[in-house]
């Protein structure tokens, strides 16, 4: 099974927050075919998760959909936002996606050693 685009799987994570009655965001539009995508959580409490891709050695052969692992969890919003200027100026195809959930909630996949 083919993976789907990011801009297909982003915009499908954006509604399903919608559907959730979650507020989400899309912060910055990366390559619509395979850009990376990274998810911020921000829990409105002044602490914020971050997710990102799961290396590949995580995912499994012949499985379509993406897999995330948490890149920074519990961290001040600014650490989350300083770790995304960084991510942003080494790839510029990147997706970002910002989430406000008090429960935390991703919506995502994660990687089995990231659950």
């Amino acid at each position: 099974m083919a993976r789907l685009v990011s801009e297909f799987f982003v915009a499908a994570l954006l509604r399903r927050c919608a559907v959730e009655g979650v507020v989400a965001v899309l912060r910055r539009r990366g390559a619509a075919e395979a850009g990376a995508i990274f998810v911020k959580v921000d829990r409105l409490d002044g602490s914020a998760d971050l997710y990102g891709p799961a290396p590949q050695a995580l995912v499994e052969e012949g499985r379509g959909d993406r897999l995330f692992t948490p890149v920074l969890t519990g961290a001040p919003p600014a650490d989350v936002e300083e770790r995304m200027r960084r991510e942003a100026r080494f790839d510029f195809d990147l997706w970002f996606v910002e989430i406000e959930d008090r429960a935390g909630r991703s919506f995502l996949d994660l990687a089995p050693d990231a659950a």
